[in-house]
């Protein structure tokens, strides 16, 4: 039994949401990049391109998960429906009804998948009655909880930007590390003031991209001596998920980057006043790509939110430190220390591919 729920929660707490941040990539991150390179006068072609990609994270998502879960063709197919409607009904919650709704019309679909000899009709018309009535009854009450939520971390960031700054940088930064993805978690939560333009939700996305930072540059960092500039690479800019196998043989490799996370996000929240005016997603993002500091900048280009009149050198300073010097700095300062006392030891830090 408890070896049955390990593989459920694998693979509908990792692969699907992994894969549902993938489909988020693959449209709506990347359309918000073209509709950057848009703004540049004489590309308007890129903002045309970019507005395209980011209306159809629905259906990217959708068809991300149902390929994830091993799918077969008509099923995932038939998805890209599913997630245009989940997303449509979803709102706010969006991403979130997503990625319930093409679960469950994913595995429904799979049960009738080739058990007859009028598959080609059956099975689109199961997946999409299924999906297509969750997305009807069940996606309006998944955008309202999804309100709520982002709600509390608007209200409790805007009246306590240290303790809020602490917690949201500090989980998110665990979450991108943990083999679960935070940009889906950041885009279901709706952890950005992009579109909304709520400064609550702006700062929780600032202190996400901190503690995002904080994780993977920390990990880059510390374990240069072992892994050379290979894992600064891997790390710095891939993923410090990277780590998890030597996390699991020593938890205590995991302090530093925690306690610079914790430095960070409210440096970012109350010193800063690092907002995410990207997209969402960019949120759980770090230094992967620099698509953390890069969502950071593409809202200082939107005028919409006040910018970029208003940003000064202090911005870019704050930027700079919160994303990549602060994290480098506390987290080898600190396993300097640990090394010492003997909590981090020779080949801790080494990466198994490396």
């Amino acid at each position: 039994m408890k070896e049955k729920l390990k593989a459920l929660s694998k693979r509908y707490f990792i692969d699907a949401m992994g894969a549902m941040a993938h489909g988020l990539f693959a449209s709506l991150l990347i359309g918000t990049i073209f509709n950057a390179i848009g703004l540049i006068p004489g590309l308007s072609l890129f903002s045309k391109i970019g507005s395209a990609a980011a209306s159809v994270a629905g259906p990217a998502m959708a068809v991300a998960i149902a390929f994830s879960l091993k799918a077969s063709p008509l099923v995932v197919y038939t998805c890209a429906f599913v997630g245009f409607l989940a997303n449509s009904y979803g709102g706010a919650g969006g991403p979130l009804a997503v990625l319930l709704i093409a679960i469950v019309a994913s595995e429904v679909g799979m049960l009738v998948s080739k058990k007859t000899k009028v598959d080609i009709l059956v099975t689109p018309f199961v997946t999409l009655l299924v999906g297509g009535a969750l997305s009807v009854w069940l996606a309006p009450y998944i955008k309202v909880a999804a309100g709520w939520v982002s709600q509390l971390i608007s209200v409790a960031m805007t009246a306590q930007p240290l303790v809020m700054g602490i917690v949201v940088s500090v989980v998110v930064g665990i979450a991108l590390t943990l083999p679960i993805s935070s940009a889906a978690i950041c885009a279901a939560l709706g952890l950005s003031g992009f579109a909304t333009g709520d400064a609550g939700l702006a700062l929780a996305g600032g202190a996400a991209v901190a503690g995002c930072c904080a994780q993977m540059v920390g990990f880059a960092i510390m374990s240069f001596r072992e892994n050379r500039w290979g894992g600064l690479v891997s790390q710095g800019i891939g993923t410090s998920m990277l780590q998890m196998p030597n996390i699991v043989r020593n938890p205590r490799i995991w302090i530093p980057t925690i306690v610079a996370s914790a430095i960070t996000g409210p440096l970012a929240t109350c010193v800063f006043q690092m907002r995410m005016y990207g997209a969402a997603i960019n949120s759980g993002m770090g230094t992967c790509g620099l698509l953390g500091p890069i969502g950071i900048i593409l809202g200082w280009l939107d005028p919409a939110n006040g910018y970029p009149e208003s940003v000064g050198v202090m911005d870019w300073i704050g930027l700079a430190l919160i994303c990549f010097l602060l994290p480098a700095l506390i987290s080898q300062g600190l396993t300097l220390l640990l090394r010492r006392i003997g909590w981090i030891k020779e080949g801790d830090l080494t990466l198994p591919e490396m």
